[in-house]
């Protein structure tokens, strides 16, 4: 491999939000996304909590994680790459801990059911 390359293979690992992958299954977070520009130059966001379900592809650039909330009695999951720019901030709400690594049971469940099943942890 030739210097140039290491170089660039460096650039690329150091852009990697290493400080955002500290959650984990189960815990209930709030992902605050960048939706757009102003023509000011403001930026317009937004902000989605609920429980992670899922987290894909661990640390590679390609990583993605999901999230679901119940928003009026509808279930709303949302799939957010772990490692965009258009992610401004993590925010971990509440611990709780999951006995498999993808949690889509719950689904299924109630939200006084995942309560109990989930077993909150302080943060």
């Amino acid at each position: 491999m030739t210097q140039e390359n290491t170089k660039k293979i460096e650039k690329k690992v150091k852009k990697l939000k290493n400080d955002k992958n500290n959650f984990k299954i189960g815990d209930t977070i709030e992902v605050t996304e960048i939706i757009s520009k102003t023509k000011d130059g403001k930026l317009t966001t937004q902000k989605f909590e609920g429980i992670v379900i899922a987290k894909k592809h661990g640390r590679e650039p390609g990583a993605t994680f999901t999230v679901r909330k119940i928003i009026e009695g509808i279930g709303v999951e949302k799939t957010f790459p772990l490692h965009s720019p258009l992610i401004q901030d993590i925010k971990i709400k509440k611990r709780g801990r999951a006995r498999k690594s993808k949690i889509y049971w719950i689904r299924e469940k109630t939200e006084r059911e995942i309560r109990k099943k989930l077993k909150p942890k302080k943060v």
